[in-house]
């Protein structure tokens, strides 16, 4: 049996004027490509658990579309939501070939009965436990129409085979991911994996770095990003990770909270470890805005100290990459300027401005239907953290999509960000007393 797995990625704005913007701003256009060029690291993990004498192809949807689509005996998508229809026209099209189609993704665990509207299979959940029975039952003609895992992360860690980074053409990506941990407390209305991956579970470090050791074989210099969702919680756990990585050469990179900032000894565990950028969401610099963001209003208690955290693991070397979400219920026209603000005067080195996304299946989504506060019944080409799909609360749908160009042209512009880095390297001097490292220069581009 030859099976290809396709991964969707990219990110196609809907909004034209973002469009023009992302021309020409620096900030927004390297975000694009970078996660233009992120491999899809759940079709590796199920390349990893594919039983020997099956042949596995790891292919780019994008590949596929400008040239042949291949001879194969089953095809499984992974998707995210603003890929959703690409992926259905896709899989319509092996289908009407008469080739096997399987969906999976975090799109298709929330929407399995739509994804099966264009699928032989639909994969609900994670897919490592699921996969190898779903090849059993292609090779015998039988796949059945959804396969659900028992228990929402019930999926061990510890267990699964690493990634097959071996398939991939590793020059036309410039960084590849590794998954320390799944899922996330602070349980954020607006986020869908941190619920539906189950509850917060962390792999084995000696496992984490055998996948990272992996890609250094592959690569003379490479470059990861942790596909977590909050990768420090388990204190003890992210000292023993850091202190492995100080043992490598490795750049890195990883989303986490603002917390670690309370924790001096692992932020100097952090800048020893080869790590290049943190990516923290701070969500709002307004508490009205934060109000009931997340079920203990975590990250409301936490806003007062954002400027300490950033300065504090700014100075280690380390960057910032601080993250902003435009038309939360508090947000009003003000709220452009007051964010602008906050980002050049706390000399983050990098900001990423967002609107926020009622994705399929969160309690976001859920609460403004009800509220008959949804731009349409369905969106999901406009699920891509930059178009409006809502109507804000305090504000109307112009105003935030204005808004959002507004902090475009302010914050991803050349002379803005050589302010911000200079900034940077200042502050490294001064609490450091050591000089900046060559490559700090290059970070904001590469993290």
């Amino acid at each position: 049996m030859r099976v290809g797995l396709i991964a969707m990625s990219g990110v196609r704005l809907q909004s034209e004027a973002l469009r023009e913007l992302g021309v020409t701003l620096p900030g927004f256009v390297d975000r694009g490509k970078v996660i233009a060029a992120l491999p899809s690291l759940g079709l590796l993990a199920l390349a990893a658990q594919t039983p020997p004498g099956i042949d596995i192809d790891y292919v780019e949807a994008a590949d596929v579309c400008s040239h042949e689509l291949g001879d194969y005996d089953l095809v499984a998508f992974s998707t995210f939501t603003a890929m959703a229809y690409e992926c259905y026209e896709l899989a319509d099209r092996y289908r009407a070939r008469g080739v096997p189609v399987v969906i999976g993704g975090l799109h298709a665990t929330l929407l399995p009965e739509e994804a099966g509207q264009h699928a032989d299979a639909v994969c609900i959940g994670e897919g490592e436990p699921l996969w190898p029975r779903i090849l059993e039952d292609a090779a015998a003609g039988q796949l059945r129409p959804f396969y659900r895992q028992d228990e929402p992360g019930s999926c061990d860690l510890a267990g699964t085979a690493s990634p097959r980074f071996d398939l991939l053409d590793i020059d036309r990506y410039n960084r590849l991911t590794v998954q320390t941990s799944r899922g996330c407390p602070r349980d954020c209305e607006f986020c869908a994996a941190s619920r539906i991956l189950g509850r917060y579970r962390v792999k084995p470090v000696e496992k984490v770095m055998r996948e990272v050791d992996a890609i250094a074989a592959l690569w003379d210099r490479p470059f990861i990003e942790l596909a977590d969702d909050n990768t420090f919680v388990d204190r003890t756990w992210a000292r023993e990770f850091l202190r492995e990585m100080a043992r490598r050469d490795i750049r890195w990179f990883t989303e986490t909270d603002v917390s670690i900032a309370e924790d001096p000894e692992l932020l100097d565990l952090l800048a020893a470890s080869g790590c290049q950028q943190v990516l923290i969401g701070f969500e709002s610099v307004s508490p009205t805005s934060l109000d009931g963001l997340d079920r203990g209003n975590w990250k409301r208690k936490q806003m007062d100290g954002y400027r300490r955290a950033i300065d504090a693991i700014q100075a280690r070397g380390v960057s910032v990459n601080g993250c902003f979400i435009l038309g939360l219920d508090g947000d009003t026209p003000d709220t452009f300027e007051q964010v602008r603000d906050f980002v050049l005067e706390s000399a983050l080195l990098e900001s990423q401005v967002t609107v926020l996304t009622p994705f399929p299946g969160t309690r976001l989504y859920h609460r403004l239907k009800d509220e008959g506060r949804l731009l349409g019944d369905e969106f999901w080409d406009r699920c891509t953290l930059f178009d409006v799909n809502f109507r804000p609360k305090g504000m109307s749908v112009a105003d935030l999509e204005q808004g959002l160009q507004f902090l475009f042209s302010e914050l991803y512009n050349e002379r803005i960000q050589a302010r911000r880095k200079r900034h940077y390297m200042d502050l490294y001097r001064d609490r450091l007393g050591a000089p900046t490292p060559a490559d700090v220069t290059a970070r904001g581009g590469e993290a």
